[in-house]
């Protein structure tokens, strides 16, 4: 097993003294500087696998020797050790390049689990060593979406809250959890949470974890997200959807690193990392003051931006096959090929919609094309493409003439109406024809594969 090594710096001997002792129990070998000069003698002997400094240091201060350990020792890890309540000094050491933050009084739980999350980051490859074939999640060949997967493999190393920002539908979530799975963190859970999707009076409930009996309907303990994520990320999407309210208790849960249930008496400490994504202009929302500048602070300590897929139209065949054969799998039929003019036309669209949109025109085409072959029409989007339209049923096919579906009264769901239209002329084709799948699907005017992927779509197979 490799001896594990750290190096404490702190001016003050009772703090280096109880820094030691708690490491020392862990199994680790320390070594103790009381300045950034003595410090950097030390790093510049050994390579320590974490390095924990104080912020004000006789000679200088933390946030100097986090920026010399990132030129000169980049895969040492490096925690700071701040004042009470000095949150602005722990965000500039995370902007710095520090891995986390602790405050005094040390915790000694929080201290161990920060020492713990370091030390296999340390055991890992460094970012320079990962294999630059593997795209991960993040699939592309374009020079953008390099450069982000290169960001996410070194932001992966840090515990730094990240904001990640991009158009609706660009990938953001996919960016999230692979910064969770490159990290020390990736043995933890990692909970993804649409800020916009919970109701406002669950909100805190949900985020926070209630008591027994706390309220009407909380008929038994629970957790929340929060502590759903103990051990490892929570990303909020669309965090700019929160009400103001609940912005100021994320802010305190951010910055205190706990959290306290509905109807509890004291604070639950939680060790996870934060990060955040919507398609919204934050800046603007604070300027507005529809979003907490303090909050916007704490959670973009790093932006990482999502490039939309407009503008790496390089990677769009790439990701259009690997659609196709995600498709195929799930409706368990052949994957269909593109055209060339098909993936010229794609590269040309502008993608509104971008990833998302990609994928729901594809699984479009998907539906209807023949022989297994996508062609530029078969695509249907407003670049001037159209989809093959479906030929009404002659008097000769089916002597009941249709008629339209009453509205229902007030406001509707559309969507949900369409499917029970669509699921009631389904069932009347497969009844009509005795449950015949290809005669039903000749009957609605349809192919095969059409039928066969509605019928998975309304959970009628």
């Amino acid at each position: 097993m490799t001896n594990q090594t750290a190096l404490i710096v702190d001016d003050e001997p009772d703090i280096r003294e109880l820094l030691e002792i708690t490491l020392s129990r862990m199994g680790i070998t320390t070594w103790t500087a009381e300045n950034v000069t003595s410090a950097k003698a030390l790093l510049e002997q050994h390579q320590p696998q974490l390095c924990l400094t104080d912020m004000n240091l006789p000679d200088g201060d933390g946030i100097e020797l986090v920026r010399w350990i990132q030129q000169h020792s980049p895969c040492t890890p490096v925690a700071v050790i701040t004042a009470y309540g000095s949150m602005d000094t722990a965000i500039e050491a995370l902007k710095a390049g520090a891995f986390d933050f602790v405050s005094k009084p040390v915790e000694l739980p929080r201290l161990r689990d920060l020492v713990n999350s370091a030390l296999k980051l340390s055991s890992s490859a460094p970012p320079e060593e990962s294999s630059q074939d593997d795209p991960g999640l993040i699939l592309g060949q374009s020079q953008r979406i390099q450069r982000l997967r290169s960001q996410v493999r070194k932001l992966a190393r840090s515990q730094a809250p990240v904001f990640i920002s991009g158009e609706s539908g660009s990938g953001k979530e996919l960016v999230a959890r692979m910064m969770h799975l490159q990290g020390p963190r990736s043995e933890g859970p990692f909970i993804a949470v649409n800020c916009g999707a919970i109701p406002s009076e669950l909100m805190e409930s949900e985020f926070f974890g209630h008591k027994k009996g706390s309220f009407t309907g909380a008929i038994d303990n629970k957790d929340g997200l929060f502590r759903s994520a103990q051990g490892g990320t929570l990303f909020l999407d669309e965090v700019a959807d929160l009400p103001l309210p609940m912005q100021v208790k994320l802010l305190r849960a951010i910055q205190e690193k706990a959290v306290r249930p509905v109807g509890d008496t004291r604070e639950v400490p939680v060790d996870i990392r934060v990060l955040s994504a919507t398609h919204k202009n934050l800046p603007e929302l604070v300027a507005e003051g529809n979003f907490r500048q303090d909050l916007f602070y704490r959670i973009n300590v790093i932006e990482l931006a999502v490039p939309p897929l407009r503008e790496r139209a390089e990677d769009i065949e790439l990701l259009a096959r690997h659609i196709l054969e995600r498709i195929a799998r799930d409706y368990e039929c052949p994957p269909a090929t593109l055209t060339n003019d098909a993936i010229a036309s794609l590269q040309r669209y502008h993608f509104p919609g971008n990833v998302r949109e990609l994928e729901n025109i594809l699984e479009r085409a998907y539906t209807l094309c023949e022989d297994d072959r996508i062609d530029a029409p078969d695509l249907h989007f407003g670049n001037g493409t159209e989809a093959p339209a479906l030929q009404p049923h002659s008097a000769s096919q089916d002597t009941e003439t249709p008629t339209a579906p009453d509205l229902p009264e007030g406001e509707m769901d559309l969507e949900g109406f369409l499917e029970s239209v669509e699921r009631q002329a389904i069932e009347k084709a497969l009844e009509a024809t005795r449950w015949n799948k290809t005669a039903a699907a000749k009957r609605l005017g349809i192919s095969f594969r059409a039928l066969r992927y509605k019928l998975k779509k309304l959970g009628m197979d």
